[in-house]
């Protein structure tokens, strides 16, 4: 399992995110967002997906603001999903939790997204490859709804991934 990381502060950040998740995409590739806009903590997928649908990305793009994928309705958005396209590659978007000094990191990974798994929830892990930003603490009790989380942070990472998103594919197509 391969994790590449970058503060999306730093200079080249976007840049170092098209280059790690290019090879992941392809005509076929689905970008499934995962979080919930009731949350600050947990709408860095949905911004993402409505910023990738804003700007017309080619690719389709599920969970946005006004249709997110949450824990509620994920099994039923993913069997949707794959009816629709069956067999493609999905990447999967979604907020973390992680050490005090990792906030504000977004990790590109060559494998899914386990959604929940820092809150205690078992659900559908999410496709082949995986975009996180760590927005908290694993350490805060009041998991995703604490008052620390800056809505302007998970905005400027969720500007940064969709701005990344873009760069790759147009480096493959």
């Amino acid at each position: 399992m391969t994790k590449h990381k970058v503060n999306y502060k730093s200079l080249n950040a976007c840049f170092k995110i098209s280059e790690s998740i290019k090879d992941y995409l392809n005509n076929e590739t689905i970008i499934v967002c995962i979080g919930t806009d009731k949350c600050i903590g947990d709408c860095l997928g949905p911004l993402v997906g409505s910023l990738l649908k804003d700007k017309s990305f080619q690719l389709p793009v599920y969970g946005t603001l006004s249709s997110p994928i949450h824990a509620l309705n994920i099994d039923d958005k993913l069997n949707e999903i794959y009816k629709k396209h069956p067999n493609c590659p999905i990447i999967g978007i979604d907020a973390c939790l992680g050490s005090k000094d990792a906030i504000g990191e977004i990790h590109t990974r060559n494998y899914a997204i386990h959604p929940g798994k820092g809150v205690g929830k078992e659900l559908p892990e999410v496709g082949i490859a995986s975009i996180i930003g760590i927005v908290d603490t694993v350490d805060n009790s009041e998991v995703f709804s604490s008052y620390n989380i800056r809505l302007s942070l998970v905005m400027d990472m969720a500007k940064l991934i969709s701005n990344a998103l873009i760069n790759a594919y147009n480096l493959v197509k």
